[in-house]
């Protein structure tokens, strides 16, 4: 049995494409000025998301700025004037995202009933979610849906130092345990799984049939990569 279990978040315990589908869909159907397509619009918020979330990861800029510098590159292509304050930046990620984006946050059904199954294994894991997330963000999702209890830790980038890739090992030691008696646990088959391993753990990946960026299907895994379609699969493999 292994003695931690790591989740996460995005994509695993919460359905965060689907949230930003909800916030960037209704921007995009209000904006009769854009200069480019509903889809281009879209896919340059994810690519845009990417960017900058990247940015923040490697301490490039605050949780706050990576938000700005996303709404300085799509407001001209939502035909919308760039404000040049900061303030009126963070105004407008205020009033128009995150509301929607907020009030659109899903917990995936097979959640609960993973995380009941693991509390009631005898001599069952710890269990601590690992995220490169906001700390505030991902602490108000758990909340929302009555989470937080099942974990020992909500591990991101801001109590570990690092994001994953490299926080596994931070991890580890933060739950005061080996790499080898760790799982992780996500839907990114590269971040989540593949660098798991690398790291010492047992990578588990949850192919929830689309790929988390592009939301395409998922990507190929070879036979030796650890599978589950349903979170309440797992207690099964562990």
């Amino acid at each position: 049995m292994a003695d931690v279990v790591f989740f996460d978040l995005d994509g695993t315990l919460v359905d965060h494409r689907g949230a930003v589908w909800e916030a960037i869909g209704r921007i995009v159907r209000a904006a009769p000025d854009a200069t480019i397509s509903s889809e281009e619009l879209v896919a340059l918020w994810w690519a845009l998301e990417a960017r900058h979330m990247r940015e923040y990861l490697a301490g490039q800029c605050s949780f706050a700025e990576h938000h700005r510098r996303r709404a300085r590159s799509f407001l001209p292509a939502l035909g919308e004037p760039v404000p040049e304050r900061p303030d009126l930046l963070d105004a407008w990620i205020a009033e128009r995202y995150l509301p929607v984006f907020e009030d659109s946050w899903r917990c995936y059904p097979d959640v609960r009933p993973c995380l009941e199954a693991l509390k009631r294994l005898p001599r069952g894991p710890r269990l601590a979610v690992l995220t490169n997330g906001d700390p505030g963000q991902q602490r108000a999702k758990l909340a929302r849906f009555g989470l937080l209890d099942y974990f020992e830790a909500v591990l991101t980038p801001a109590e570990l130092g690092a994001a994953k890739p490299v926080a596994y090992a931070d991890a580890c030691r933060w739950m005061r345990t080996d790499p080898v008696r760790a799982v992780n646990v996500g839907d990114m088959l590269e971040s989540d799984v593949n660098a798991a391993a690398l790291a010492g753990l047992t990578g588990i990946w949850l192919d929830r049939g689309i790929d988390f960026v592009t939301g395409g299907p998922s990507p190929a895994a070879d036979e030796t990569v650890l599978r589950i379609e349903r979170l309440t699969d797992l207690p099964g493999h562990l």
